[in-house]
């Protein structure tokens, strides 16, 4: 049996509802229900996670309420539910399905719950239990956190399993023949007489039965799919130019608007003249939204044309103007007031900072924009009653329940669809611009109205990666690193994040010592203290949000004290490593870029090593010192996941990760003067050029009992692993990204 079990009534139960022409399966777990999405047919104390399944004669459709911003999450989603119902890929169909609470993310909670209990065992999972039990009740339908593929695993391949075994039942009902003699393939039912039996003509057969459980998963050894190189269900599509994304979405009869936004991201209006506006072909109309003026128009472009002819007096920024009031506020929350968590404390610190030299050193990391390719935009139509919203989104619960607020209707009568994004990096984790849309659409009701960003309005009034700071003091002894104290200062992403949806972060914000409280490594003396900032710009989660700064805080840290001791950046991670799965990473990381301290003539080398959303992720960075600049040559990278589920699709997303994480770390930083980022397009934050991609070569360990994501924990380690390297090839040690602010890159 597969150490993922027997889908069994203790754990999971599976249900059906008739749809029209067929029938939907669907997971459910023990405990208080939401409203069921499938059907409340159930007994007491079961409660639908989601439909996932649907048969009818059509096809065989995947519904699935986490997005694909580009990741590759509906293609794994398919795999999942191919390997257990016995379809071909290529037969999965797709829908995102409605916002529900029973929608709720499950791998959330493991995340949440790691940073008040590490250790696994009894405490942690009793603490596992509780953090969902609150998110369920909150219904929190959220794409993000590396979460897709560790809740969704189990789930689809229940919902696949128990289809196809009722499946096999109603055939072997309609045949006269035993369940025993029957087998499935390529989305039919095999009868002993070697004639096939297609799901779809079963569908509605089956939408009377009551659904098959205790179902055990299939084992390793008997999948098509999973741990097997994928074509993606996409790729066509994306490689010919068919996809359609959000932007592409068009509604008949619908309007066209686009904003002037204060330049002071979050502060209003104070006076506003359209005349210009108003004069300008195709522009119908100007209406007052939050934080700025839309323009309607009869075509993007027009109405694009119609903001910039607005002309506005603008409020005040409610943030420091500049950027060296930004960074003095960090300075100045070093102090026992501004304390938010020290959940690692390891040792005595102070007694052994008091027994020799102290190491001192500051990190600096900045604001940084999200820029994905596709700029963000929604179409909203709303009536007396109800209302419909098309838009890639990460939390379509939120904009159910927003548009539902604005609009004065009830949240059941706000349709949401989600299209494919074109990107996000938690972008789409915010949705003013539904809001913007639905502040328009009130003003003409039944005409849909597509509100689209401008790239320049788009990076300009993103809500960026917060801006940190951290302190080290550290202390060396006999060639070894033996004690290290870290504080780390940024404002508070989930209270900025949160607050944008009348939410309030409870307690300590985990995202100010994301990456860095956690770091698996036996350090004697070993401290990490968050120190939580006042609000300056508003900031959101940013690819690996807290984990981002503070992979490079805390291995940079631990690099300035290797130096100091005179040891091997390598040797001395693997005698700290605190597990074995960390310490095999290292190992594998080691033996891939065949480490060997020293390489001399003007080249180096760094390693860092990360974990973040479960998984420990190492990478080292070769480069070579130029006449033209930094040239960086390699990077290798080891990363436990528990299970690669597509060889394919991993490499391409730590590659992709780490090419981001590098090109941020040389390039890019958003600042503020005035109050408006001065950053307004791709030319002023270009990240890495095609001519400066490194070769990289992946490994992905399955090590590991917890099956893991992966389209984050590439990103905390490469900005340190450059920095180590640059600092072996030059001696000149980098303390503060971006890095060009000290060095040049070929």
């Amino acid at each position: 049996m597969s150490r993922l079990g027997t889908i069994t009534r203790r754990t999971f139960l599976v249900g059906s509802a008739a749809v029209a022409g067929g029938v939907a399966f669907g997971v459910y777990t023990v405990g208080k229900p939401h409203a069921n999405p499938l059907t409340p047919a159930l007994g007491d104390g079961e409660a639908a996670l989601t439909p996932y399944v649907r048969i009818d004669a059509e096809g065989i459709t995947l519904i699935t309420p986490r997005a694909d911003k580009g990741q590759g999450a509906y293609h794994v989603q398919a795999a999942f539910l191919a390997e257990e119902l016995d379809v071909d890929l290529h037969q999965v169909r797709v829908d995102p399905g409605p916002p529900s609470p029973a929608y709720w993310n499950t791998a959330l909670s493991a995340e949440a719950a790691e940073f008040v209990i590490p250790a696994q065992g009894a405490m942690r999972s009793a603490l596992e239990t509780t953090v969902g039990g609150v998110m369920k009740v909150m219904g929190m339908q959220i794409t993000g956190g590396s979460t897709t593929v560790p809740d969704q695993f189990v789930k689809l391949r229940a919902a696949a399993a128990s289809a196809r075994e009722t499946l096999k039942r109603a055939a072997a009902d309609q045949a006269g023949v035993s369940v025993d003699q029957l087998r499935t393939e390529a989305g039919q039912v095999i009868l002993p007489d070697g004639s096939a039996v297609p799901y779809t003509s079963l569908a509605a057969r089956v939408a009377g039965m009551e659904p098959v459980q205790d179902v055990a998963l299939r084992e390793p050894s008997q999948w098509r799919y999973i741990g097997k190189p994928m074509q993606r269900i996409d790729m066509v599509a994306k490689c010919t130019g068919t996809q359609d994304y959000g932007i592409d979405a068009r509604v008949d009869g619908m309007v066209h608007a686009a904003v002037r936004l204060n330049p002071a991201n979050g502060s209003g209006v104070r006076s506003f003249d359209a005349s210009e506006a108003l004069k300008l072909r195709g522009v119908t109309d100007v209406i007052p939204v939050r934080g700025g003026v839309a323009v309607v128009a009869d075509n993007t472009w027009r109405a694009f044309r119609g903001a910039e002819a607005l002309q506005v007096e603008w409020e005040d920024a409610a943030y420091p103007a500049d950027m060296d009031a930004h960074w003095q506020a960090l300075s100045d929350s070093f102090v026992e007031a501004s304390l938010d968590s020290r959940n690692r404390e390891d040792g005595d610190v102070e007694a052994a900072l008091s027994a020799g030299e102290v190491i001192e050193a500051e990190y600096r990391a900045p604001y940084l924009a999200h820029a994905p390719l596709e700029p963000i935009s929604a179409i909203v139509r709303v009536t007396d009653s109800a209302a419909e919203v098309w838009t890639g989104t990460q939390i379509p619960r939120f904009v159910q329940q927003n548009v539902a607020r604005i609009a004065g209707i009830p949240a059941d009568a706000v349709k949401v669809n989600v299209l494919m994004m074109g990107g996000s990096f938690g972008h789409r984790l915010e949705d003013e611009v539904v809001k913007q849309a639905t502040e328009i659409a009130l003003t003409m009701k039944g005409t849909p109205v597509k509100l689209t960003y401008s790239r320049e309005e788009d990076m300009t009034h993103d809500f960026p990666r917060q801006i940190a700071m951290a302190r080290l003091r550290g202390r060396v002894a006999d060639g070894r690193v033996e004690g290290l104290d870290l504080g780390i200062a940024m404002p508070s992403v989930m209270g900025s994040q949160l607050g944008r949806q009348g939410q309030a972060v409870p307690g300590p914000d985990s995202q100010i010592v994301a990456g860095a409280w956690n770091a698996p490594f036996a350090i004697p003396h070993h401290r990490v203290t968050g120190y939580r900032a006042p609000e300056l710009a508003p900031i959101s989660s940013w690819r690996s949000v807290g984990a981002s700064t503070n992979g490079f805080f805390w291995n940079a840290a631990l690099d300035d004290l290797i130096h100091a001791a005179g040891a091997d950046p390598m040797e001395e991670r693997l005698r700290l490593a605190s597990d074995d799965l960390t310490r095999k990473v290292l190992e594998a990381v080691a033996e891939m870029s065949s480490w060997d301290g020293v390489l001399g003539n003007g080249r180096g080398r760094g390693v860092a090593l990360t974990t973040s959303f479960g998984v420990p992720c190492a990478e080292v960075i070769e480069v070579t010192e130029t006449d033209r600049g930094i040239r960086i040559d390699k990077v290798w990278c080891a990363a436990e996941v528990g299970r690669v589920v597509d060889p394919v699709n991993f490499e391409n997303l730590v590659q992709g990760g780490i090419v981001f994480a590098l090109g941020h770390a040389m390039n890019c930083e958003i600042t503020y003067r005035g109050g408006a980022a001065q950053q307004t397009n791709y030319h002023a934050f270009e990240g890495m050029r095609i001519g400066q991609c490194p070769e990289i070569t992946v490994r992905g360990l399955e090590n590991g009992a917890t099956v893991h994501g992966i389209g984050e924990p590439m990103v905390p380690p490469a900005a340190p692993a450059l920095a180590g390297a640059i600092f072996a090839a030059t001696g000149k040690r980098l303390r503060e990204m971006p890095f060009d602010r000290e060095v040049t890159f070929a």
